[in-house]
């Protein structure tokens, strides 16, 4: 099929779409950090699926693995151990920090906070569970309550046990505070929703280090230290969703919460612990996981080939010290940002974020503190990326935020690359 049949068939046969770009690209194969569509035209690939294409398209190391394991065996379920997901779980409770030693696998982000919920609410006999405004879970029920998006909700929330607390989007204060002086009003207030909107007692607070779909929000670094202590003093436990920041996204760190000082009680993850493969664990205490005594199986969770991939990426990630890799490439793209942000001072209202997970939040008019959100410019800005054959992502609530986010191996050139061609679209943006 050429890519307008592509196109065509996939309107007629598909439901509940989500497309980038006005006429969206088909994408066929991908090599690294370089991906081509259909008709042979190459990019540049700043989004990673969405921070899924950990270690590049394609990936020797993890196709190799792959292949093997799908000789040896392909799928079994939980009911039968396995040698890839005993592997994978040695090896990623061997890097989680803190106490956290039992995993649980399943085949979605969605699925680990679902599981997360049901162990924080088991092991705490407490039901009410705090979640973020701005933040994202998921699309089953219970994930769609957490998440905090009017746009990701079909429906009426269906399950009261979730409380939204404000976000630490510092940009846009819920407060209309600015940090330091606000002495992170936003986590303090936490002691005000339990009292107010709770019976007093919670399950646990489920939150992202950096918020994803939300666009990138970075909270103060003492954020969940308060957040947390509050949360474990009325009962609770403190989880942390890693389902993006997770695997050294944030860089010099495996986990996005290290960066904050904290250490969860439970945590979750996904996306990129597989380079695309459907994988998604939740990794507890001792203590959490003996608290659960109902019968339960997962018939995609802990798939062998996917466990594979999983410790492919691992392996990759140690060896060539991705970790580093992500931290240095990630200074240079904030430079890099900030440089437009300086040339762009009336678009570009803030730059955040932390390693290869940066944004740009676009605004009407910064430079007359008008920080009405511009979805449109971002919708502009996606064309011209497309047309200099660059890749990037949006988000945010309005949608009015860039998300950047790199494979965790970008080089150094590919890196600038990418900088000058997102530098060239929003000259040629304003330009218009």
């Amino acid at each position: 099929m050429d890519s307008q049949t592509v196109r065509r068939k996939h309107n007629e046969l598909t439901f509940a779409k989500a497309n980038y770009y006005e006429e969206p690209i088909v994408l066929a194969e991908g090599k690294g950090a370089r991906i081509r569509d259909l008709d042979g035209r190459e990019y540049l690939d700043f989004f990673g699926g969405i921070l899924t294409v950990s270690v590049g398209h394609a990936n020797e190391r993890v196709t190799e693995a792959v292949v093997a394991q799908a000789r040896r065996l392909s799928h079994v379920s939980t009911l039968y151990p396995t040698v890839p997901l005993v592997e994978l779980a040695e090896a990623l409770i061997a890097l989680a920090p803190g106490k956290l030693k039992r995993v649980f696998f399943t085949s979605s982000g969605t699925e680990a906070d679902e599981t997360a919920v049901t162990m924080a609410q088991v092991a705490t006999g407490n039901m009410e569970l705090i979640a973020l405004r701005h933040g994202y879970s998921g699309r089953s029920t219970l994930a769609q309550a957490l998440t905090a998006h009017s746009k990701y909700r079909p429906l009426p929330t269906q399950i009261a046990s979730i409380k939204h607390a404000p976000a630490p989007y510092c940009y846009r204060c819920p407060f209309k505070l600015e940090h330091p002086s606000c002495g992170v009003a936003c986590a303090k207030d936490l002691n005000e929703l339990i009292a107010t909107q709770t019976t007093g007692r919670v399950a646990g607070m489920l939150a992202e280090p950096i918020q994803g779909v939300g666009g990138f929000v970075t909270p103060p670094k003492e954020y969940f230290q308060i957040a947390a202590e509050i949360v474990r003093k009325h009962g609770g436990v403190f989880i942390a969703d890693e389902v993006q920041t997770g695997f050294g996204r944030t860089g010099g760190k495996m986990w996005g919460i290290e960066q904050f000082g904290v250490e969860p009680d439970i945590m979750t993850m996904a996306k990129g612990i597989a380079n695309g493969y459907p994988l998604g664990a939740t990794i507890v205490t001792n203590e959490i996981a003996g608290a659960f005594k109902a019968a339960t199986i997962s018939t995609f969770g802990g798939n062998p080939v996917a466990c594979a991939a999983g410790k492919a990426v691992l392996d990759e990630i140690r060896e060539h010290d991705l970790l580093r890799n992500a931290s240095e490439r990630g200074a240079e793209l904030r430079a890099g940002l900030e440089a437009l942000q300086r040339k762009h001072p009336q678009t570009i209202g803030d730059v955040r974020g932390m390693g290869l997970m940066q944004a740009l939040e676009l605004v009407k008019d910064e430079t007359t503190r008008d920080r009405t959100p511009n979805p449109a410019a971002v919708s502009r800005l996606f064309e011209e990326t497309k047309a200099r054959g660059l890749l990037i992502g949006r988000g945010g609530l309005h949608g009015n935020v860039v998300r950047i986010s790199p494979m965790l191996n970008v080089t150094k050139d590919e890196l600038a690359e990418g900088v000058r061609l997102l530098g060239e679209a929003f000259a040629g943006m304003e330009a218009k």
